[in-house]
Parts: C-alpha cells; structure tokens; sequence
C-alpha cells in the first residue's frame, strides 16, 4: 500500500490543516479568526468540517483513511454518530458510521464537561474498480476529525478539474444539522448538481453577520458567493433593527471589498414556526429534554416586535430593505420561504423544531439549485 501525503492538493473545502499529535485537523476558518475570537460555539462548529472532502483520482482497487472523531453530546441527549460518505465519480458509494473516537459530554446545567478517549477508526474501501475513477471521501459534518494516514494500492493524484468555486455561509441549517449524511447537507446537494466546488462556511449558532467572516469570504477565491442570515440573529436575540441593517449593509460591502462583481445571493431565513412571530432568545424546551429528545422554542413573547425586536418575519422585511438600497447588479435576493415554506413543514415537521431534516435538506438543496444554478439562475453556467 503506499502512504499519500494528506495535504492541501486532495484535502478540499477547508481554509487550513492544522497539525495535531494524531494527524491533521481541518479547520473552516483560519487561524487568526480562531485566535482573535476563541468563542467556545464558534470553535467547536468551524472544526466540525462540513463540505471538506478528501479528492482524488486513482485506479486503486483499495483505499483506506485513518481518521480519529471527536463528538460533542449533551448529558441525558441521545444523538446518532456522523458519517463518512464515499462518492465515486460522483455517485454515492458508501456511508460509514463513525464509531470509536472521544467523547466531550456537556451537562447543560452546570457547564461542566467531561471527556471520555476512544480508538481511530479506518475507513476501507475494497473491491473497487481498477480504471481511473475520482474518489470523494466527504468528511462528517457534525464532529470533529484528525486525519490520521491514507493508504491506496495504486498512485494517486489530486482532483484537476477546473470547476467554478461556490462559498457559502449560513447557520447550522447551512452547515448541516440533522441531515444523517455529510454529502447529503443541502448546500452539498446544491453543489453537486451545479457542479461546482463547495466551500461550505455554515457555522452552527454563529450566522451572526460578523465582520470577520466577511474579511473571511472577502480573501476566499470564489466565483460564486451565497449568505445566508436571519436565524441566529433571532434564537440569539443578538441585535435590534436598527443594529441589523447597518451591520448586513457593511457585511456585503466588506465581501465586495474583494469580490466587486461575483454573483451574490442573500437568502433570507427558511420557515421555522417558533420564531416567525416570536423574537429570542431560543431555549431547550425543557418538558422535551426531560425526556431524553431535544427540541428548540422560543422564550421571546409572541407579537412583541417593539424597540426594533427581531422575529424572522421582521428579518426577512429588513433583507428585502438591505436589497432594495444597494445598488448592485449582482447581487439577488432568494426568498428562504421559496427554499422551504408552511406548507413544506406541515409534510417535513423540522425534527427538533429548528432544524431540518434529511429530506427538508434534499428538498432544500434541489429546490435552490432550481433557482439559482439553472438557466436564468443568479449562478448560472451561462450568467
């Protein structure tokens, strides 16, 4: 078997590899970024590397990835284990279940965290096809990995293809939260049928319009750029009005600092029942924890969008004022409401009520796709 080397040309989807005493650790966001805002949210969400892939193009019949999983659980909170996809020129080959790794369990009422150490876990395909094939190892997309080693019985060489460069940033809806599959997250889906390379920068809870995410997607190569904003600004209870719309205004002028003329999506918030009338902040409904389910509500009062309060109806209004102000010929507003709606969630319930579930993620993903690769679309092939 020969060792090949885990580094930036087939390690895809990440701002950076960081070495660790096991391997290397993907990371989403840069170094700077985690130094100047070691926020515990941010950093747990941005190592969890949602859209990073292994890729590359082989005529080996075996491959094999050593990779080592840390998981977040909440004490009293069952949660299903993330998975590893393989995606063989494209078509889904085989989901592996991460098992073994750490374990960080938080008690929700105290803060306290204790952490139990596992075994790595290889992932190994056999049997495949002799001819030259691209192989796309997608990583999990809700736990922590370091990569260990990968092994092929046959040279292996990055990914070439000159495709056009999408990044994407949103909230745990963007980054993939309920969907079971890395590859099955619905900017992952989207991508695949746009054909294009993903850079997912979807970080659970922190969608917040930070300046420093957009100096991020500002210095991102990038042909594509899509944002996502509304939902943690609201279950956080972050802002007013009055604080938002500047702060969305100096987001997007700070990303056309580096990109004056890439094609711009702003989504507004897909339907989410417990805040499209009722600001934040966002709770654990406590009568659902006591039973071992987790479920989201909102402790805000119903109707109360006084002082500028936030709801996402109010969010989706001020996205449309931020849109309707500037003058750029590139930039498009897609409706979230289009992407999943009421009638959608009356047939695809959000599982914990905040986040959608696997097939809202497929319905997601095809639905923007629709809209925004397609012809007459904001992304395009002949925009």
């Amino acid at each position: 078997m020969i060792t090949v080397p885990l580094d930036g040309s087939i390690v895809r989807g990440a701002a950076e590899l960081e070495a660790t005493p096991r391997g290397i650790r993907p990371h989403r966001l840069p170094a700077h970024v985690r130094t100047r805002f070691p926020e515990p949210q941010l950093l747990g969400v941005e190592a969890q590397p949602a859209g990073v892939r292994v890729a590359f193009r082989t005529p080996a019949t075996c491959v094999e990835l050593v990779l080592h999983a840390t998981r977040a659980t909440i004490l009293g909170v069952g949660r299903a284990r993330g998975c590893v996809d393989v995606r063989i020129d494209g078509e889904l080959h085989t989901s592996a279940e991460l098992v073994g790794g750490d374990v960080t369990d938080t008690d929700p009422r105290t803060g306290q965290t204790t952490l139990a150490e596992g075994a790595p876990q290889s992932v190994v395909l056999e049997g495949l096809d002799a001819s030259d094939k691209l192989v796309e190892i997608w990583l999990p997309h809700t736990e922590t990995v370091d990569l260990l080693a990968l092994h092929a019985d046959a040279p292996v060489v990055p990914d070439a293809r000159e495709r056009r460069r999408w990044v994407h940033h949103g909230s745990s809806i963007s980054q993939g939260s309920n969907a079971t599959r890395p590859s099955g997250t619905w900017p992952a889906i989207a991508a695949h049928r746009g054909d294009v390379e993903l850079r997912n920068l979807g970080f659970g809870g922190s969608a917040m319009a930070d300046p420093f995410l957009a100096r991020v997607i500002r210095d991102a190569p990038a042909d594509l750029i899509s944002v996502a904003l509304g939902i943690n600004v609201v279950n956080a209870d972050a802002m007013r009005r009055r604080a938002f719309v500047p702060a969305v205004h100096g987001f997007l002028d700070t990303i056309r600092d580096g990109h004056p003329d890439t094609p711009l999506v702003l989504i507004t918030a897909i339907h989410c029942a417990i805040h499209e009338k009722t600001p934040g902040p966002g709770a654990i409904d406590p009568e659902a924890f006591a039973t071992g389910t987790l479920r989201f509500t909102a402790s805000g009062t119903e109707g109360d969008t006084a002082l500028g309060r936030l709801t996402l109806e109010v969010v989706r209004d001020a996205l449309r004022e931020v849109f309707a102000l500037r003058d750029d010929p590139n930039l498009h507003l897609l409706d979230g409401l289009e992407l999943y709606g009421e009638t959608d969630a009356a047939l695809m319930p959000l599982p914990d009520g905040l986040h959608p579930g696997a097939d809202a993620h497929e319905l997601i993903g095809e639905r923007f796709a629709a809209r925004v690769f397609d012809v007459g679309g904001a992304f395009a092939a002949d925009a």
